[in-house]
């Protein structure tokens, strides 16, 4: 079975973090939120106050297949502060693992050297920030093991992409079939 993390920090978007989730559980993939803070408790760009599955500190993440970071601000802003986290995804990338970020994210990516080169996109005040890359306004694009997406209204899309990536077209367009969503 496919493990997934999902990387949150208070600020994070909403709907672009749970939608995966949600998505990934539903499509039987094992999807893991896990926050950057040293409790369980995040607050959501909009105020919605939740707890993850996980602390960044007590996890193990040798058994990851796809790493992924939700935009949203400041929670981008924190997850790219976030030290630890960014020398696990410069760990995960250097050994090619799946890499995926959406909205402000992509820019994470960016500041690590990850997109120089590729095909990549972001929300659109952010694409500036994308150095290096061949940007295009895309809904998601995937470009080697580094996925990345516009934004909250390409959070569906996003989630289907990364769940074909990891269990096949047939998979994400069940998923998509069953939340009545028009591949």
């Amino acid at each position: 079975m496919s493990k997934v993390y999902i990387f949150l920090a208070d600020g994070f978007e909403d709907i672009e973090g749970l939608t995966v989730v949600d998505l990934m559980r539903r499509a039987g993939i094992t999807a893991e939120t896990v926050s950057i803070k040293e409790t369980r408790e995040i607050t959501t760009s909009h105020g919605i106050e939740m707890k993850t599955d996980r602390i960044f500190q007590e996890t193990d993440f040798s058994d990851a297949d796809m790493l992924v970071l939700p935009g949203g601000m400041p929670g981008t802003r924190y997850l790219g502060e976030f030290a630890p986290l960014t020398e696990l995804l410069t760990e995960y990338y250097n050994k090619n693992g799946k890499i995926a970020a959406i909205c402000a994210a992509p820019s994470v990516f960016a500041k690590l050297g990850f997109l120089k080169g590729r095909k990549a996109t972001s929300y659109p005040s952010f694409m500036d920030q994308l150095e290096g890359a061949e940007t295009c306004e895309e809904p998601v694009v995937v470009d080697g093991n580094v996925t990345t997406s516009r934004g909250l209204g390409t959070a569906i899309p996003f989630a289907l992409c990364l769940i074909a990536q990891l269990m096949g077209d047939e998979k994400a367009s069940e998923i998509a079939e069953s939340i009545v969503y028009k591949r």
